[in-house]
């Protein structure tokens, strides 16, 4: 599966055939119908070939604070996910040929319920987590503008081009852009994740509080 998984990281999923990954591994392409019967499960076996490593990677974070160990449990997946973009399409697509991607969501959900919330709020909790995660690093791992790919340009020059359009925008209908023009320009796109997931699990902490929990 490592050879699959090859040709996602360097070309997408539609790089991914039969003709492709026989060719890779030296065989020929009815070898590889012994193992999958479909182009469909093979994408789903690449996911949860590279999931087995991230839970590798996070199944021993443990420490006295939940929500310590679910924001490193989210960067660990993010990462992953920003690397391979292709990952967020197939994560948990298919549970039944994606048991690791389940024991990741699971690892999840244990965590939270150290939280000792109620049920529904567990499961809303859970899923807006790991659904912050793939949604967030999948779109930052799209592929860039060619201008960007081919170097006519620099990451700095494209964003500077960006702002000065935005700034000609009107600021009576457009007060939220105008307001973020400086720190849009000059973001980084690692640590606004990590902003974004620390509001997530502070309202997570605050409601587990709320509700009597840790």
């Amino acid at each position: 599966m490592s050879k699959a998984v090859a040709i996602l990281d360097e070309a997408g999923d539609s790089a991914l055939t039969f003709r492709a990954l026989a060719a890779r591994i030296g065989g020929g392409v009815g070898s590889i119908y012994w193992y999958v019967s479909s182009k469909d499960e093979l994408l789903d076996k690449a996911a949860d070939f590279v999931m087995d490593g991230v839970l590798a990677d996070t199944r021993e974070f443990s420490s006295d604070d939940p929500i310590d160990d679910l924001r490193h449990i989210a960067i660990a997946l993010f990462e992953t996910v920003v690397d391979r973009p292709w990952l967020g399409s197939y994560f948990m697509r298919n549970v039944a040929t994606q048991p690791n991607s389940m024991r990741f969501y699971e690892l999840v959900g244990q965590h939270v319920l150290r939280l000792g919330m109620p049920p529904t709020e567990s499961f809303y909790a859970a899923s807006a987590v790991v659904g912050f995660v793939i949604g967030t690093a999948s779109d930052l791992g799209q592929e860039p503008p060619e201008e960007l790919v081919t170097g006519q340009t620099t990451r700095e020059e494209f964003f500077a081009r960006t702002v000065a359009q935005w700034n000609e925008l009107d600021p009576d209908e457009w007060p939220f852009l105008h307001t973020i023009l400086d720190v849009f320009e000059g973001h980084d796109d690692t640590e606004q994740f990590k902003a974004g997931l620390d509001l997530i699990l502070t309202g997570l902490r605050l409601q587990a509080e709320s509700l009597g929990g840790s």
